[in-house]
């Protein structure tokens, strides 16, 4: 293939990079470092510290919310890559069926199920227990975070299991390695790009998640995703909102970086 005709077929990916990428990316720039006159200044960026609590919190419930998918989806992926072919395509279905649903009718379902009167705690009266006050508390967005971005942990964890070589795992069982160290020694280090792609998917929506924390924790718990609307569609302080979206890249860009760093998923290749 010469230059010519590859430079013309890849023509309308980079036009689309450009477009939805590039030219995005720079508009939230220029907001985040500019006035409402357009002039030149950093307030915006130094204007950050009074959200540090909020940033904190979203990071902690990102951080619980993925380990909590990964606790889930590592058993789980694993199980479903070592059944039949046949079956291994109807459990990814219904892995993936949730994510047919719009995310808004997710949120939904979820609160019918953890209100005071839903669906849970009707079921614990019916047994003569005590309800228990779920919604409207962290663990209720945590939840919603981990419902909602689970998918995304399972199918990177199963492509990376799929790929495991099944005589490293006889021999290191031949050797004398018991479960846990065959676990520890060989599935997982041969895993690892599945973890890191699976982590990164599953942490960075979970951070800039508003949704979610607005309906579940009935906007008692604040989040950076939160502060974003709130500037965009509330305040009209596109400024220090496409500031605080800028920081959101930063978190992405980091992400990405170790992905390609520590998430090598051929030989001298990487994910992104």
């Amino acid at each position: 293939m010469n230059n010519k005709t590859y430079n013309g077929i890849s023509a309308p990916y980079a036009l689309w990079c450009v477009v939805f990428i590039l030219a995005p990316l720079a508009i939230v720039a220029y907001y985040a470092l500019t006035d409402s006159t357009g002039a030149f200044t950093l307030d915006n960026i130094t204007g950050l510290s009074m959200y540090a609590d909020t940033i904190a919190r979203s990071v902690y419930f990102g951080i619980i919310a993925t380990a909590i998918c990964l606790i889930i989806a590592y058993p789980l992926a694993y199980f479903i890559s070592k059944t039949k072919a046949s079956k291994q395509k109807v459990l990814l279905m219904l892995v993936m069926v949730p994510m047919w649903m719009n995310f808004l009718l997710r949120t939904y379902s979820i609160m019918v199920l953890i209100e005071d009167s839903g669906i849970i705690n009707n079921f614990l009266l019916s047994l003569g227990l005590s309800p228990i006050h779920m919604i409207n508390t962290p663990g209720a967005v945590i939840f919603g975070m981990v419902y909602d971005y689970l998918p995304f942990m399972v199918i990177p964890l199963y492509t990376a299991m799929t790929k495991l070589d099944v005589k490293l795992i006889e021999a290191a069982r031949d050797l004398g390695a018991t479960s846990f160290q065959t676990l520890r020694d060989v599935i997982i280090p041969l895993t690892n790009s599945g973890i890191v792609s699976g982590i990164t998917m599953v942490f960075v929506p979970s951070v800039s998640t508003f949704y979610i924390s607005q309906k579940l924790g009935g906007g008692k718990y604040t989040l950076i995703g939160d502060v974003i609307e709130m500037q965009f569609q509330t305040a009209y302080n596109y400024n220090l909102g496409a500031s605080i979206s800028l920081l959101l890249m930063v978190f992405i860009l980091v992400c990405l970086f170790v992905m390609n760093k520590f998430g090598d998923i051929d030989e001298g290749g990487s994910i992104v």
